[in-house]
């Protein structure tokens, strides 16, 4: 079973104070600083030298802890317009060469497999842009071959989605196949992270009010659109670092074609249900499912969400769009910080978190 949390130190700022004593809320809050500094050193870094480029693919690179996120939710802000093929993967492929670009981040400066990968992309002429620490064997690969990107603002491990986003996002930019304004990003991060200040209370922070949501249930994060869909993975992998709720997260038409889980979803989000016995929805052990629809783009008419509504009439909905005024990456951006925020006041009500840990040395 899932750690029961203590919703009333949710609203205690001293207790909240106490638990926190690693000043993990305070990481979390520093994204639109992250995103600032990261915006200096790649202005810093080279990234230009990108500019004018027409890449003839690229590569978004998945190396574990925020990249499989962090590069799935940059390819569907891409797609499906990107004039140029994108290749989602833990390792660069054979084929790579000079006319390629590849994007890639880590937080373990130790990681001997991205070191290798990044000094044979860089010798065969592709261009590499790198997030990593500045020291290590993934380091010293890219300071020969490749734009590396390491920001003067220091985070924790685990703590660096802002960086690692907002790297990927200017050199996509550099290479014209994106849009974005650098600083909308860090003023709306800026304005979610203080709108889930732990000194507000439970009915009006939004990240407070998603952490009690999803307590004691088995959260089903169905994506209403592919960005948004992408955007949940990153929730599955905040929710697993600093809680141990077991998360489902897919596309919506995807999550309707699972006629048992699609089911039992209905049942727990229907009004004739809502003082059901949550043992009815699973076994002994299993915790009763709560649906959350995500949305980025506004697309109020498109079908799926129709079908979503009407189907679960009664589901939580997060939709960035209904409350600010942005481009889809600030959208996805301020949707990926209330859930990692969610999931550190669940971490810490639960007793579960303690930050994102220790990589283990990379093996070959």
């Amino acid at each position: 079973m899932t750690s029961l949390p203590d919703d009333s130190l949710l609203d205690d700022q001293a207790r909240l104070g106490e638990a926190d004593t690693d000043g993990l809320l305070r990481a979390a809050a520093m994204a639109g600083a992250q995103v600032r500094a990261t915006t200096e050193a790649a202005a810093d870094s080279g990234l230009d030298r990108l500019r004018g480029v027409r890449p003839r693919a690229i590569v978004l690179m998945t190396r574990p802890g925020l990249g499989p996120a962090v590069s799935r939710l940059l390819a569907e802000l891409l797609l499906p317009a990107c004039p140029v093929p994108l290749v989602i993967t833990d390792q660069v492929p054979p084929w790579v060469g000079a006319l390629d670009v590849v994007i890639a981040h880590t937080d373990d400066p130790g990681d001997v497999l991205l070191a290798e990968d990044v000094d044979r992309a860089g010798r065969r002429g592709a261009g590499v842009v790198l997030t990593a620490p500045p020291e290590g064997p993934v380091a010293a690969a890219a300071a020969r071959h490749a734009v590396l990107i390491t920001p003067r603002l220091g985070v924790r491990p685990g703590f660096g989605f802002p960086k690692a986003y907002t790297s990927g996002l200017l050199a996509l930019s550099a290479l014209d196949l994106l849009r974005f304004d650098s600083d909308l990003l860090a003023d709306e991060l800026d304005r979610e992270a203080e709108r889930c200040h732990p000194v507000h209370e439970s009915f009006v922070n939004p990240a407070k009010t998603l952490a009690l949501r999803l307590a004691e249930h088995a959260p089903l994060l169905w994506g209403l659109d592919h960005v948004a869909t992408a955007v949940g993975r990153h929730a599955v992998q905040v929710l697993g670092t600093h809680t141990d709720l077991v998360c489902d997260v897919v596309g919506y038409p995807q999550a309707s074609s699972r006629t048992a889980l699609h089911r039992a979803a209905v049942r727990a989000s229907s009004e004739r249900d809502i003082f059901a016995d949550p043992d009815d929805f699973a076994g002994p052990t299993a915790a009763p499912p709560r649906v959350v629809l995500l949305a980025v783009r506004a697309q109020p008419h498109d079908p799926v969400r129709r079908q979503a509504y009407e189907t679960l009439p009664n589901a939580d909905l997060i939709a960035p769009a209904e409350e600010i005024t942005a481009d889809e990456p600030t959208r996805a951006a301020v949707l990926a910080l209330r859930f990692e925020l969610a999931a550190l006041y669940l971490g810490l009500a639960a007793g579960t978190t303690g930050g994102s840990g220790r990589y283990a040395p990379a093996t070959a």
